[in-house]
């Protein structure tokens, strides 16, 4: 089955994008919901790190993926990290930025 590609329908409406209303808690939900049970403390770190940016304000993409046969899949990532949320890293790291490490772990 050909790949056809695919497009960005993040400012799409819900009767394409499907995730239109969602807020800064459903998205983190989102992310809980279909990474944090994936085993590794990495991957785990990885979705803990995207719950922060997303409640931190970093945009969420959504993309739509087809193909010829007619199937199509939803992929969501995310924009540039907003300012608020590498604030908020800087903060974890420490007074000077380097008193302790920051784990934005491993994507599954």
């Amino acid at each position: 089955m050909k790949y056809l590609g695919e497009i960005d329908i993040t400012n799409s409406g819900p009767d394409i994008n499907p995730y239109n209303f969602y807020n800064h808690a459903d998205w983190a939900m989102y992310f809980l919901e279909h990474y944090g049970q994936i085993e590794g403390d990495h991957h785990k770190a990885w979705v803990c790190d995207q719950i922060a940016r997303v409640l931190y304000g970093t945009k969420v993409i959504v993309k739509l993926a087809k193909w010829e046969d007619g199937t199509q899949e939803y992929r969501v990532s995310l924009s540039v990290p907003s300012q608020e949320y590498i604030d908020w890293v800087e903060k974890m790291r420490g007074d000077n930025g380097t008193e302790y490490d920051y784990n934005y772990g491993v994507p599954p």
